[in-house]
């Protein structure tokens, strides 16, 4: 009697590792990467609007490149102005999150506040959610099902929070990008514009044409996927 709790304990901490392996690593049932057989990609961008988004969006503009910005809440109103630049440029703009907090950090009533956030609510769907570092908690999928919001996770990570050089990142990822990639990157990170520029000027060289993540269009991922990308996740 005195360890029953012990039980309730072991099922909640599988849980939480469920939603991670199923949710986060393998991303089964979220949106992914497109189709390989097109030479296009989507770039995104988390956790922005910011001070470094003008720079983005010169050089996007310089390479008449489209991206997809997932940002939050609190960037959106200190930043409001670079919300609409980016909406007047013909960039995407979908939701990270009105915190930038881990699911697993939220009780339950403050992640469904989390998921339903979008700055484009009054506008007709699909409203895209990315969880913030991708994390999930065992609520997140059915949160973000009864806010109709679809799951948009990425299969290329451009780590720019690193401290490593523009051009080393740019090789990096560009090693890692296949045709339907969607690559991503941070508006904030004072190396990501930059690293930008490098990786735009690569794509082309490859043949590889950046689109908007609605146009790519990503697909939902499946079983096989799934495996590979918990094989990436974890160190395979």
């Amino acid at each position: 009697m005195r360890r029953g709790w012990l039980v309730p304990l072991g099922r909640a901490l599988l849980a939480v590792l469920l939603a991670d392996v199923l949710g986060r690593a393998a991303g089964w049932g979220a949106l992914g990467a497109g189709g390989r057989e097109f030479p296009r990609v989507a770039l995104t961008f988390d956790d922005g609007p910011s001070e470094q988004t003008p720079a983005l969006l010169a050089v996007l503009a310089r390479h008449r490149a489209p991206a997809t910005f997932f940002v939050t809440a609190p960037a959106a109103a200190r930043w409001p102005e670079h919300l609409r630049a980016l909406q007047a440029a013909g960039h995407g703009v979908e939701a990270h999150g009105r915190w930038h907090t881990h699911a697993l950090l939220l009780p339950p009533w403050r992640e469904w506040a989390q998921v339903r956030w979008h700055p484009r609510a009054g506008e007709p769907r699909p409203h895209l959610y990315r969880p913030p570092y991708g994390g999930h908690s065992p609520l997140t999928r059915l949160l973000a099902r009864l806010a109709r919001r679809q799951l948009a996770l990425w299969d290329v990570e451009g780590r720019d929070w690193t401290p490593q050089p523009a051009a080393d990142l740019a090789a990096q990822t560009l090693a890692r990008t296949r045709p339907g990639s969607v690559i991503l990157l941070h508006d904030g990170p004072a190396v990501t514009p930059e690293l930008l520029d490098a990786l735009l000027n690569g794509l082309r060289e490859r043949g590889l044409t950046p689109v908007l993540l609605a146009d790519l269009p990503p697909r939902r991922i499946g079983w096989w996927e799934g495996l590979g990308r918990l094989g990436a996740s974890y160190g395979g």
